[in-house]
């Protein structure tokens, strides 16, 4: 790992062909993952130099199993924060448009927040994280194997990079001990930046351009007076289908929008083997990712006498693992939209309805961090690419630390996905859920 110094301390065609009755209606939800990728920032005393370290390692050996039970409390946490935060960001899109989102990426930048976090604070942040019964070591070094197990990924059709970063006001000091911890467990570059230059959130959103495969080119918009901190992460997956699709199938069709709107749009076909499971409610199909399936897009099609608001209802962690246990291998038809899409949201309302709402104000305890600190802002932005090919999907989370006293305020299945549905992007080895969303429209 490479060292520099700093001067101080980041889906009509089908109904008439096969008969199937199409709903009016289509969400395309797609997992919005949670990545492991937090930004860490180091630095010293002021008369002293800090160094920042550019990159993850590279994988190193799968772990062994015992390594893998470590990581099976922190991956239930994430999912079960997740499906939460997909929720709220939900409620307040109000169902109409597209929401896709990256749980394990705003979770790690918030692991790497929640070291600074002492008191009331901490324990409201544990709260929303669902990271009770866990103290800060073995979160630490939980989140240390899994993002260790996550990007041990031998196959070279599924990339997955996450990355952490740390950004300090080189005028303000820090823990020594909360810099060291955001670099040794989350391999966080840590960087010193002069906040009054106009340049240093060019730096930042750099380092998350080059961080995210060029998707997303910007988190930091402005940096204000009173602002201290960015803790950054990373999160880019970019896989090719194990079976792609043929582009010579791919077709014009309808698809119909939750309004009852109909819009004609790409649809790609196959029909395989593929793990399925069905019930009164919904299908859903696993589409492996590489030679091994180790990453799967999982798609959720509410039936025709359902939508996605019901579906949406039942999503919490216990009937996903539920869910995730009664797939089976079943041969299939499968058409679905190709698409496009970017999405941000700022988190600061989704993470104070969860009981984060301390965090954000001037009763913040951050003393592990340094003195009179608060979170200003949680930033999230994603892409997502579907196509023949495979997928691409990236995500950037930032969390903005200021001085509180300078603060403001069977039979073979048919599956048309022709209507709103859920999906997701799943790591299948470690069970974590990297993306998920929903597409009202495709575009």
């Amino acid at each position: 790992m490479n060292r520099q110094k700093f001067s101080g301390v980041q889906e009509n065609f089908l109904q008439r062909r096969y008969g199937v009755s199409l709903g009016r209606r289509y969400v395309l939800a797609a997992a919005s993952v949670v990545l492991f990728g937090v930004l860490g920032c180091s630095q010293v005393d002021s008369n002293k130099s800090a160094l920042a370290q550019s990159s993850l390692p590279q994988p190193e050996t799968p772990l062994e199993k015992k390594t893998a039970k470590t990581d099976t409390k922190i991956v239930e946490s994430n999912n079960k924060f997740g499906f939460k935060l997909f929720s709220e960001v939900q409620k307040s899109d109000g169902g109409e448009k597209n929401v896709f989102i990256s749980p394990s990426s705003v979770a790690i930048a918030l692991a790497m927040t929640y070291n600074g976090a002492s008191g009331s604070t901490q324990q409201a942040m544990a709260k929303t994280l669902e990271l009770q019964g866990m103290n800060l070591s073995e979160i630490n070094s939980a989140y240390a194997a899994a993002l260790k197990q996550l990007l041990d990924n031998p196959d070279a059709k599924v990339q997955l990079k996450i990355a952490n970063s740390l950004w300090a006001n080189e005028e303000v000091k820090f823990q020594p001990d909360f810099l060291q911890r955001t670099e040794d467990f989350y391999q966080a570059k840590v960087s010193n930046l002069n906040f009054q230059d106009a340049t240093a959130s060019n730096a930042i959103n750099k380092w998350v351009k080059d961080n995210t495969g060029g998707t997303i080119d910007k988190i930091v918009e402005k940096i204000e007076p009173n602002q201290v901190l960015f803790l950054i992460n990373a999160i880019y997956f970019k896989g090719s289908w194990s079976n792609e699709f043929d582009k010579n199938q791919t077709a014009q069709q309808p698809f119909y929008m939750t309004s009852g709107r109909e819009k004609q749009h790409p649809m790609m076909s196959q029909d395989g083997d593929y793990r399925y499971y069905e019930n009164e409610q919904f299908q859903a199909v696993s589409l492996p990712y590489g030679k091994d399936g180790k990453v799967s897009f999982y798609i959720f099609l509410p039936k025709e006498n359902s939508n996605l608001k019901a579906f949406s209802e039942n999503l919490n962690v216990e009937n996903w693992e539920k869910w995730m246990s009664q797939f089976n291998k079943q041969k299939g038809f499968i058409s679905l939209p190709r698409f496009k899409t970017e999405y941000d949201v700022t988190l600061n309302n989704a993470l104070k309805a969860l009981g984060m709402e301390e965090a954000f104000s001037n009763k913040a305890n951050f003393s592990g961090m340094g003195k009179n600190f608060a979170i200003s802002q949680v930033k999230h932005k994603t892409f997502v690419e579907v196509n023949e090919e495979g997928t691409e999907a990236a995500a950037a989370t930032s969390v903005g630390i200021v001085a509180t006293s300078l603060r403001q305020e069977p039979k073979p299945f048919r599956m048309i996905v022709d209507r709103p549905f859920f999906c997701a992007i799943r790591d299948n080895q470690t069970g974590s859920v990297l993306f998920m969303g929903s597409i009202i429209e495709p575009q």
